[in-house]
C-alpha cells in the first residue's frame, strides 16, 4: 500500500548515513526535491547514525553499509534493538555486495544501490515506511546467488514434497514463495498464477506467519535455505 493510498498527511522523515560527504549532500539534495520526503539529519558514520536516530526518531534511515567506527550492519543491529526503532534501508555501492545479507539479518527492511533514481528511492521509502520490504532488482540476483551458495553448503535433508513444502505450507503457498524468491512482485505473481492480487497477498501473509518471517527478504532467504527453489535460480 502506498503512502497516498493510506492517506499519508505527513512527509516521510529520513535520516541519511554515509561517510562520503558528497554522497550525503547529493542524496539530501535529491530527496529534498520530493514533496513527501523530509530529510531530518545526516550522519557520517554508524555511531552518529545510531545517536541521531535516537534523537530525531526518523521514519526511515538510509544506511550506508561501509562506514568507519561503526559500519552500517552493526549500526542497523543496534538501532533495530531499540523500542520503536526507525526502519532501515541499506545502501550499497555495488550490486554484488554480499554484506547486504548481513544487513538484512541485522534488521534492514531492504536495500538499494546508490545509483538509484529519486523516484526509485521515494518508492522504497514509502514501501518501508508503510511496513513493507524493498528488494532492489539490481541487487536481487546477487543476493540469490549468495543464498544459493549457503543452501548448497547445508545438508540436503530429506528429498520429496516434505522438503519442498516446509512448515506446513500448502502447495499454492510454496508456489507463491518460490515466485517471490525469483523476484516477482505480488502483481506479477498474480499474473503468473492467473489469480487476483488480493489472493496473492493473502497467501503471502499466511506463509509469513507459518515461516515466522517478517518480510519478503527474510522469506526469500528461507526459501533458499530450505530448498523451496533450486539454488541456481535467479530473477529475470
Amino acid at each position: 500500500m502506498t503512502g497516498e493510498a493510506r492517506g499519508r498527511s505527513e512527509p516521510i522523515r529520513v535520516l541519511l548515513a554515509d561517510d562520503q560527504r558528497v554522497v550525503r549532500e547529493g542524496l539530501a539534495m535529491l530527496l529534498g526535491l520530493l514533496p513527501d520526503v523530509e530529510v531530518v539529519g545526516t550522519a557520517a558514520d554508524g555511531e552518529q547514525a545510531v545517536e541521531l536516530a535516537g534523537q530525531l526518531r526518523p521514519d526511515v534511515v538510509l544506511m550506508d553499509l561501509r562506514m568507519p567506527r561503526c559500519d552500517g550492519i552493526e549500526a542497523t543491529r543496534r538501532l533495530r534493538a531499540e523500542p520503536g526503532a526507525s526502519q532501515v534501508i541499506a545502501l550499497t555501492t555495488y550490486a554484488d555486495d554480499r554484506s547486504v545479507l548481513d544487513a538484512l539479518r541485522a534488521g534492514a527492511r531492504g536495500y538499494l544501490t546508490k545509483d538509484a533514481g529519486a523516484e526509485e528511492i521515494r518508492a522504497a521509502l514509502v514501501q518501508v515506511a508503510d511496513g513493507h520490504a524493498v528488494i532492489d532488482r539490481a541487487v536481487h540476483h546477487h543476493l540469490v546467488d549468495a543464498l544459493g551458495g549457503a543452501a548448497e553448503a547445508e545438508p540436503a535433508g530429506e528429498p520429496g514434497p516434505a522438503r519442498a513444502r516446509p512448515d506446513g505450507l500448502t502447495p499454492r503457498e510454496a508456489e507463491v514463495l518460490a515466485l517471490m524468491a525469483e523476484g516477482l512482485s505480488n502483481a506479477e505473481i498474480a499474473g503468473r498464477l492467473v489469480v487476483g492480487e488480493a489472493t496473492v497477498k493473502s497467501h503471502v501473509n499466511r506463509l509469513f506467519a507459518k515461516l515466522g518471517v517478517r518480510d519478503r527478504a527474510q522469506a526469500v532467504a528461507y526459501a533458499y535455505r530450505r530448498g523451496v527453489v533450486p539454488p541456481g535460480t535467479s530473477a529475470t
